[in-house]
């Protein structure tokens, strides 16, 4: 994920807010290395200019304003908007995923990998405000393609939470949509947060969310004190 180091251009432009900008002239870095740094700043133009605009009214030149790069430079990465808001999209979810995978690998209980999934989930997204925005809010509104990719995000995190199943009760089956309803509210839940500009204050939900999630499985004890042990 684009850092947020800051460094002075050489060349005299004006700095990219939150990026870092390639020295100007013969610098003699790789080619390989050049796009790779220009893609990046892109995506991360981009989630600036969405967190600023909204989707809809961010611009390209916006975008390239924010990276530090010239239009022609965008089109040679991306073919659009769009695009580049995927491109955004999938960065942030590897980013997501493998912090999940690393957080909770090693639990020992079902319940315990729950509860580092979200601490680690909800920590990442309060770092990154501008990523957590387009990833929850602006993915709606990105056109059909982001709101199939934010669909298809959720409904990943199906299976996880369906292994819970094993640790309810027989006497109280749960119904075929409890895994869907469950990460649906917590997503609703997330992104009102993030909507009211509570970004940062993510992680103040974890035991909250534990307990939401753990409650149709564990029941009620075994839930508030997994969750109790999320503070």
């Amino acid at each position: 994920m684009p850092s947020d180091t800051r460094q002075s251009d050489p060349a005299g432009d004006d700095e990219a807010p939150g990026l870092t900008r390639l020295p100007g002239g013969r610098h003699g870095l790789p080619r390989e290395f050049v796009i790779h740094n220009q893609r990046e700043r892109l995506i991360a133009g981009l989630a600036e200019a969405v967190s600023r605009r909204g989707f809809a009214d961010a611009t390209i030149a916006d975008i390239t304003t924010n990276a530090g790069v010239s239009r022609r430079t965008f089109y040679e990465h991306f073919a659009s908007k769009e695009e580049c808001f995927l491109a955004a999209y999938d960065l942030v979810l590897d980013h997501l995923r493998a912090r999940i995978s690393e957080a909770a690998g090693e639990r020992a209980s079902w319940g315990e990998r729950v509860v580092a999934a979200v601490n680690a989930a909800l920590r990442l997204l309060a770092d990154e405000p501008e990523f957590a925005r387009l990833v929850t809010l602006e993915a709606a509104v990105a056109g059909k393609a982001g709101a199939e990719r934010y669909r298809q995000s959720l409904d990943q995190l199906v299976p996880f939470l369906k292994q819970g199943r094993d640790e309810a009760p027989d006497a109280y089956p749960l119904p075929p949509s409890t895994e869907e309803a469950l990460i649906g509210g917590v997503a609703s839940l997330v992104a009102r947060e993030i909507n009211a500009g509570r970004a940062r204050e993510l992680p103040g939900l974890v035991p909250e969310v534990v307990n939401l999630l753990l409650l149709p499985y564990l029941g009620a004890a075994e839930a508030e004190r997994l969750a109790q042990s999320a503070d």
